[in-house]
């Protein structure tokens, strides 16, 4: 995933071979038939390189080979040399047979639309039918590309959410969470009125420009809910709802003034009480219940959506950020290999029971629009009921911006916004601008 706890960040050598792939588009995309008639087709797909989910896709295509035995599917885990997306370009280069993978995320899926090197979905017989089924219409709305096209079926989402001390929060006079940016100021005032030395929030990530990811997880965050899901970029441009993004710069710059906001290096500074909120995504559920057993989700720690703007309407969900990836087919495959590799994507994201074996196994929640209303999940949040509130906010969480540059671009948030607010070098307005003018020039 493309969270802490994820590897696979692109490095330079990735953006190297980005150049080699102009010349490698591949073969048209077909758009009907089955996976070669009755004619044996030997598909290679790619899993993330973990063992649970190679373990799991092999599963997957053990059973399906079962029942299409004209159809012979490898499944290996995807070469990081030095990253995953590393290794899947260099297979496109150096012609490795390689059908489809997983574990792609659209800022590595923008590089491969712009080298042509992946199928639309969208263009494959019953891909409509496969997103209604799985309540994804909302969803896929975020995955889309400047052309129109769907290149990746998301495979999970992991939605971040704001985590609470509802123990400190109760000992400040509050039933339940505070909501917009003022009334999150209240109750950080609140805070250090009793606790001099505690803090709303602890983020030593806003100045550390070598942690790019890291603005998925703190302004994005925001920014989704601010704008309501707002691209902040559309085919190289800069779409920001501006609005939106000086609000989410002034609510930071505002903790950062009032002495609400630790910038230090601190350990564990949510979960040790130094401070009322933080955010997590939902891989920080087995890291709780392993190192901190006493704080409970639902009792002394409460998930919420992230807080918006004061003029945010009442009672409408926030939006969030998504760490999410999906399902590529590779153009370099054949008409009857993509549509071998897009039958047995169809197959295993058509029934439910995939995806509950899927979270089962990964602790990940699948992309679906129904996870907390679908029976077929029922008995899994019932066991593990931490994880219904993530899975609650899938079908709004807005995946990362479009484009090859993600690093490059995030790093200049860091430097050109997050840094200069924190120093009082710049006001909100100019931040954004900043921003603005930094991104518009980094992808002429």
């Amino acid at each position: 995933m493309l969270s802490k706890r994820s590897v696979a960040y692109v490095t330079a050598a990735v953006f190297a071979l980005t150049a080699l792939l102009g010349g490698c588009g591949g073969q048209s995309t077909p758009s009907e038939g089955g996976s070669g008639q009755g004619e044996e087709v030997s598909i290679v797909f790619w899993s993330a390189p973990n063992p649970t989910q190679e373990k799991l896709w092999t599963t997957m295509a053990e059973k399906y080979m079962a029942e299409h035995p004209e159809v012979k599917i490898e499944v290996a885990p995807i070469p990081e040399s030095p990253s995953s997306e590393a290794g899947i370009l260099t297979a496109l280069t150096s012609g490795t047979k390689l059908t489809a993978s997983e574990n792609v995320f659209v800022g590595f899926g923008a590089q491969l639309v712009d080298s042509d090197q992946v199928v639309p979905l969208d263009t494959m017989p019953g891909y409509d039918e496969l997103v209604k089924s799985r309540k994804m219409e909302e969803l896929v709305e975020g995955w889309k590309f400047g052309d129109g096209h769907q290149y990746i079926f998301p495979l999970y989402v992991n939605a971040m959410l704001f985590s609470w001390r509802m123990d400190l929060l109760k000992e400040l006079g509050y039933n339940e969470p505070p909501r917009t940016y003022s009334e999150m100021i209240e109750a950080g005032e609140k805070l250090q009125a009793k606790y001099p030395d505690k803090y709303l929030w602890a983020r030593r990530e806003l100045i550390d420009p070598s942690k790019w990811w890291e603005r998925w997880f703190d302004f994005f965050a925001l920014y989704y809910a601010a704008s309501d899901g707002a691209p902040f970029l559309t085919n190289k441009e800069v779409t920001a709802d501006r609005d939106s993004a000086v609000g989410v710069a002034a609510f930071i710059k505002e903790m950062n003034d009032k002495g609400l906001l630790l910038t230090a290096e601190a350990t564990d500074p949510f979960e040790t009480g130094l401070t009322l909120w933080g955010v997590q995504g939902p891989w920080v559920l087995p890291t709780w219940a392993e190192r901190f057993p006493e704080l409970k989700v639902g009792d002394q720690i409460v998930l919420t959506p992230p807080p918006v703007p004061d003029n945010f309407p009442a009672g409408k969900t926030p939006k969030t950020f998504a760490d999410a990836k999906g399902v590529v087919i590779y153009k370099n495959a054949s008409p009857e290999e993509q549509q071998a590799a897009w039958e047995f994507i169809k197959w295993v994201f058509s029934n439910p029971e995939n995806d509950a074996t899927w979270m089962e196994m990964t602790g990940l929640p699948p992309a679906r629009g129904d996870l907390t209303s679908n029976a077929a999940f029922t008995s899994y949040f019932e066991a593990n009921p931490a994880l219904k509130a993530f899975a609650d906010a899938v079908p709004t969480a807005v995946p990362p911006v479009m484009s090859e540059k993600f690093t490059d671009l995030q790093t200049q948030m860091t430097e050109e916004m997050m840094i200069p607010l924190i120093n009082g070098t710049k006001t909100p307005e100019q931040a954004f601008e900043a921003v603005k003018a930094g991104w518009e020039a980094m992808l002429k």
